[in-house]
């Protein structure tokens, strides 16, 4: 299965594949197009996208009011305290994806207690970590009870020599952390599913994603190149007929 990671996740659906929207936080945090404008750059140097969006969005009511299945909303939790209100909020059967690794926030986003939303009503309760996680985070994860992990979220810039951007780093940079997240994981627990991002800008890199144990790939950053997604989209489609 195809992921569409956020932003492009927000608006593009296709066949066989599955939207992810979001970042939700609790409460809505304005200024999202005005902070893309501001932020988004691309990096010659380092051959990836750049931003510093910092999860701007509507809020999970607006996510939940707008919630079609066959859909995965992506939730932030910024306090502790969030997830009681989250957990009255959220449907028990809606698709989620909880993003403890944005690196455009002030603080680390929450990752405890977080297995309140594991149910059987759930196609997908996932976790997206970031791609300075370890097998130790995982560990973790996987005690709490999570079998579906999306490796990885975008790359802090001050983890990166000589880059001048303040932000997060998407797309081929993000290749040998994803790589090594998978195959790790996938050595020690067999059981779960991994969904595998970060630089799949073409077949090579999916299946190098799926030889090391993802069971899903997704995409984002490819969709800033139209023609290029379009000849990958209709590799894969091909294939599969």
């Amino acid at each position: 299965m195809i992921f569409i990671s956020p932003p492009f996740g927000n608006y593009i659906n296709l066949p066989y594949t599955i939207q992810i929207k979001g970042s939700f936080t609790l409460l809505p945090r304005s200024g999202k197009w005005p902070q893309i404008f501001k932020t988004l750059r691309y990096s010659w140097k380092h051959g990836c996208w750049c931003n510093k969006i910092g999860l701007r969005n509507p809020g999970i009511d607006y996510a939940i009011e707008n919630y079609k299945k066959n859909t995965i909303v992506s939730i932030a939790i910024m306090k502790l305290s969030d997830i009681k209100e989250f957990k009255k909020k959220i449907p028990e059967d809606m698709d989620i994806e909880i993003n403890i690794s944005c690196p455009n926030v002030d603080h680390q986003l929450v990752c405890d207690d977080i297995e309140g939303f594991l149910n059987d009503k759930r196609r997908f309760t996932i976790v997206k970590l970031s791609p300075l996680d370890t097998l130790a985070t995982v560990n973790r994860l996987y005690v709490k009870g999570f079998r579906q992990f999306h490796f990885s979220n975008t790359l802090p810039t001050k983890k990166v020599a000589d880059c001048s951007y303040d932000g997060g780093m998407s797309g081929s940079v993000l290749i040998p952390y994803t790589s090594k997240l998978v195959k790790e994981t996938r050595e020690k627990y067999p059981d779960v599913q991994i969904i595998a991002g970060g630089g799949v800008h073409n077949v090579d890199v999916m299946e190098k994603y799926l030889k090391l144990g993802a069971n899903h790939i997704s995409v984002s950053s490819i969709l800033f190149h139209p023609i290029r997604f379009i000849k990958f989209y209709s590799n894969i489609m091909w294939n599969n007929m």
